[in-house]
């Protein structure tokens, strides 16, 4: 919020352009609210971000391409967020990643004033960051137990999505994990007991405690040393594997 003239900038994300129009309508009733984007997928919410800066989202969960909960990955919980969703059971997640609000379409006036009267608050009080922790949303994205499908990767307001099958294998890097996929790596802040959770682990093994591989990109094993050995990839990339890393690589071997 504008300390000097008290105005809340706003960013809208929803694909349905209904849900936009009725929103800044009921938006234009609050003299001190600003509209700075108007979004109609997660990777314009994302760009816009980047570029506008905004004090609060209101933001669809469920949209094509990138949901609610993988735009805020993408974000790192920077900014504080309304979510505005037709489905009630996204609810609970909605809250674990401490959203400020949760409100049902069709949006009522009087639930909005309410929603961004708690954000005003959390604003005058310096809380910028909803979320926990990195950890907490991507645990939330997962929905009914399932595995890691992709890998989002944010690059100033570019988006790239990597699916799974296309990883060779996970580094970790200081505070940011590497992720080798087609050729390219990718940096992502995160660690790699975060990301190794999320993936299926009959097809991603943990080999040295600084690499994850995908069992799939392996060509064979060599011994190094004295209980020292090697993964050797199908591109010929080499990789450590620990004592522990091959006794887990035995199990699926």
């Amino acid at each position: 919020m504008d300390p000097e003239r008290g105005t809340l900038r706003v960013m809208v994300v929803d694909d349905e352009a209904l849900a936009r129009d009725l929103l800044r309508e009921h938006l234009s009733a609050h003299p001190d609210v600003r509209i700075v984007a108007l979004c109609a997928n997660g990777f314009e919410a994302v760009r816009a971000a980047t570029e506008t800066k905004p004090d609060l989202l209101l933001l669809d969960i469920q949209m094509p391409k990138l949901d609610g909960f993988e735009v805020l990955e993408l974000l790192g919980g920077d900014v504080p967020v309304i979510f505005v969703t037709a489905y009630d059971e996204h609810a609970l997640r909605a809250f674990e990643v401490h959203a400020v609000d949760y409100l049902l379409k069709p949006v009522a006036p009087e639930r909005l004033a309410e929603a961004l009267a708690r954000a005003r608050s959390r604003l005058a009080l310096g809380d910028r960051a909803p979320l926990r922790s990195l950890r907490d949303l991507v645990a939330a994205t997962r929905s009914g137990g399932r595995f890691l499908e992709r890998i989002l990767v944010r690059d100033a307001s570019r988006v790239h999505v990597l699916p799974v099958d296309t990883v060779d294998h996970i580094e970790a890097r200081d505070d940011c994990i590497a992720v080798r996929a087609g050729g390219q790596t990718h940096l992502k802040p995160q660690t790699l007991a975060e990301i190794e959770a999320l993936l299926d682990p009959a097809r991603f093994v943990r080999i040295h405690r600084s690499y994850i591989l995908n069992v799939d990109r392996l060509a064979k094993i060599e011994l190094y040393a004295k209980d020292s050995r090697v993964a050797i990839l199908k591109d010929g990339t080499k990789l450590p594997v620990s004592r522990a890393g091959y006794a887990r690589l035995r199990e699926l071997l």
